[in-house]
């Protein structure tokens, strides 16, 4: 660790999702010190977002803990899409993607199962302070210029208050971010036409529906739907307009015709339904990813529709670049801030211009019987392109979008710091 650096006292990262434990990986890592605070007593174990790009993937192995990961998911070679009689319109195999990506595969885990491994290679590094059950209730910016820094107000679970002051604090305390409106920063997130419902089953569905892919899209003037195979579960998951009564949607009677309707016949009876929840779908994109030295990332940055599995994916690309920039900069690598700002302002626009109409597209239409011919013959066009099929997975997966993963002397220098 260098002098510079210890100087500048510990970075606070506020959050121990996959965005706040990844960035506070790649600071330590870099041997800058972290202050890592979670409101909560412990790390989050509900089920919330499961896939895993293999652009992700490469920057987890640059981490260290990609191989264990795959160890616990399912591992997906292929996207398919099919009707509701069991046509397959279009498949696209993620072997094609050989040599842009070291994991030419998507895999399916839930996020909490990355958490705990990110948690251990952190406090491995011996550079991390790490504070659950604590809720930050202040945040004043001191000082300025290189001697500038964050004076945070903490909160823990017996009420004792602690103050402490950070040259930097990275947000990534999600979509209800705390110090977002500390900051005084816009948070209110623009809601999509449609919410989904999510029906989970253990029945192995891919025993029951011939040929079908872990990664699978129904697309079908009657019913159109995702399926999601995991590693011990499946998951269905449908839009459902704005404004239909979610009472209604939930009733259990409403969900098995809804699933009976999606897998006709004897295999849509087959199913059990273990369960059936709604969630809302939202876009939101901060004008600026900083408010002086508070930076931020993840889901306190910005929100995009869950279609195509891309925003929790991003911010973990949000908290490598971040991370990066700011090691850069506290290390005395990058002089000034400019690599930092360069950072932020290229993560935006990664949202801006790549996530959200990504996102976005995948679902357009769906609705529509009279646009729905048209679309599966583009994606029939695409599937039987090579070209073309490699460039809707790199787009689809955030190859081209991505922080690159360190090679050569640069991975070497931080594995060694990781074992220091």
């Amino acid at each position: 660790m260098s002098g510079h650096t210890a100087s500048h006292g510990p970075v606070a990262v506020v959050g121990a999702g996959p965005v706040g434990l990844t960035a506070a990986l790649v600071l330590a890592r870099t041997g800058v010190r972290v202050t890592l605070l979670e409101s909560r007593e412990t790390l989050a174990t509900e089920s919330r977002a499961s896939t895993f790009h293999p652009s992700t993937l490469d920057l987890l192995d640059e981490l260290g803990v990609s191989a264990a990961l795959r160890r616990q998911g399912r591992t997906v070679d292929r996207v398919q899409w099919r009707d509701l009689d069991g046509v397959v319109h279009a498949e696209l195999d993620y072997s094609v993607l050989a040599g842009h990506t070291g994991h030419p595969y998507r895999l399916h885990v839930e996020q909490a199962r990355l958490t705990p491994l990110l948690l251990a290679e952190l406090t491995a590094t011996g550079l991390a302070d790490v504070r659950f059950g604590t809720t930050v209730t202040g945040a004043e910016h001191i000082g300025g210029g290189a001697t500038g820094g964050v004076r945070l107000r903490t909160e823990d679970a017996a009420g004792r208050v602690t103050v402490t002051r950070h040259p930097y604090v990275l947000a990534a305390d999600g979509s209800r971010s705390r110090l977002r409106e500390l900051a005084g920063l816009p948070g209110a997130a623009e809601e999509y036409p449609d919410y989904a419902l999510r029906v989970v089953t253990g029945t192995p569905l891919d025993e029951l529906v011939p040929g079908l892919a872990p990664l699978s899209y129904v697309r079908d003037a009657r019913a159109s739907f995702s399926a999601l195979g995991m590693p011990d579960h499946w998951r269905l998951i449908f839009r459902i307009p704005r404004g239909t009564d979610r009472d209604a949607v939930l009733a259990p009677e409403a969900v098995r015709a809804r699933v009976e309707q999606a897998l006709p016949g004897a295999a849509g009876r087959a199913v059990r339904i273990a369960e059936a929840h709604t969630y809302r779908l939202a876009r939101f994109l901060l004008p600026r990813y900083r408010a002086g030295r508070v930076l931020f990332a993840g889901d306190a940055a910005h929100l995009t529709s869950t279609a195509g599995g891309l925003n929790m994916n991003c911010g973990i690309h949000d908290a490598v670049e971040t991370g990066r920039a700011l090691a850069a900069v506290l290390r005395g690598d990058a002089p000034g801030e400019a690599a930092l700002d360069t950072a932020l302002e290229r993560r935006r626009s990664v949202v801006e211009t790549a996530v959200i109409p990504r996102s976005e597209a995948r679902t357009a239409g769906l609705d529509s019987a009279a646009e729905l011919p048209a679309r599966l013959a583009s994606l029939r066009r695409t599937a039987a392109d090579p070209r073309s099929a490699v460039d809707y997975l790199i787009k689809a997966s955030l190859l081209d979008v991505a922080p690159r993963p360190l090679k050569g002397d640069a991975h070497a220098d931080l594995v060694s710091q990781a074992h220091r």
